[in-house]
């Protein structure tokens, strides 16, 4: 099922460009991941997908309806990374609120904010106010916001900046859960955190769509492995690895991480990694991770 789709969308403040002639294409399923530097146009993105602008050429369709459209009621969620809730009302007094905006009753609107601070497990701050919780759980409960009324399509912008790791992980499991259901579009500058959760992956830079890959296509058959050593010498590991037969390449952009290329013989990588194996055990060496495939970092910028 297609989600969004944009045609030459673009938003022009003045002379700036702060979306450019943007196409693209998002269908149901698992989490999408929205990445680029800082001013790349990943929050106006967001806010012409959700209505909250104009856009100055192209369109928009979310579920093949223009954003603000009725029928997209419930549909749609966002969370800003600097989203907050108001610190005079109860978390359930608010959450309710939210949920009666969608046309649900009292009782049902009750019921859907108890669910979503379940979702979140929280259902024991519902009588607080958001000043007596902490920054991570405060975070939790403005994703159960996002949530109400089981919307199809959730934009979510930096959702563990500032995290600690345990509540980090809590969002990541969340997404994970329900994924099934609810198809999420994550913008964050964490790129370990995203190739954990996604498959799709979105590069803006200056208003442009320079990028769209698939994680699991890309790394599908791949003729790169990614070796990350507990402590070697770099120069003589490269020297010693580049010389296993089927290696093609050997390269290192960071410490103690390399990303090799094979050849595409046939079971080119068991006979390399048995080769690697012995070669670590020869030289006393030890690794401690070998991936199939290279990183999302090493796939966007190599």
């Amino acid at each position: 099922m297609i989600l969004v789709q944009c045609q030459g969308l673009s938003k022009h403040y003045g002379n700036k460009k702060a979306l450019n002639n943007v196409s693209l294409t998002l269908e149901a399923g698992a989490p999408i991941a929205l990445v680029g530097p800082n001013g790349a146009g990943k929050t106006t993105l967001f806010s012409l997908l959700c209505g909250y602008l104009t856009p100055s050429a192209g369109t928009v369709r979310i579920l093949g309806e223009a954003p603000n459209s009725p029928t997209l009621l419930g549909q749609i969620a966002a969370l800003p990374q600097d989203a907050t809730l108001d610190p005079n009302l109860t978390i359930i007094s608010q959450l309710s609120f939210f949920a009666r905006l969608q046309g649900m009753d009292s009782k049902q609107a009750n019921q859907e904010a108890l669910r979503v601070l379940n979702l979140v497990d929280l259902a024991e701050v519902a009588q607080q106010k958001p000043p007596s919780l902490s920054h991570g759980m405060s975070k939790r409960v403005a994703i159960a916001q996002a949530l109400i009324g089981s919307p199809k399509l959730v934009l979510l912008d930096e959702p563990t900046a500032g995290l600690d790791p345990a509540n980090a992980k809590k969002i990541r499991e969340l997404v994970r859960i329900l994924s099934p259901t609810t198809t999420f579009v994550i913008s964050s500058h964490n790129l370990d955190e995203l190739e954990k959760l996604c498959d799709q992956v979105l590069y803006l830079d200056k208003g442009e769509l320079s990028q769209s890959i698939s994680m699991r296509s890309s790394n599908s058959g791949s003729d790169y492995l990614t070796l990350t050593m507990q402590s070697c010498d770099s120069e003589a590991l490269i020297q010693a690895v580049g010389q296993i037969a089927g290696v093609v390449n050997i390269t290192s952009k960071q410490a103690h991480v390399f990303v090799i290329q094979l050849d595409d013989t046939a079971n080119r990588h068991y006979e390399f990694e048995t080769a690697l194996l012995a070669l670590f055990k020869q030289q006393h060496w030890q690794y401690k991770m070998l991936l199939k495939g290279r990183t999302l970092e090493e796939t966007l910028f190599s």
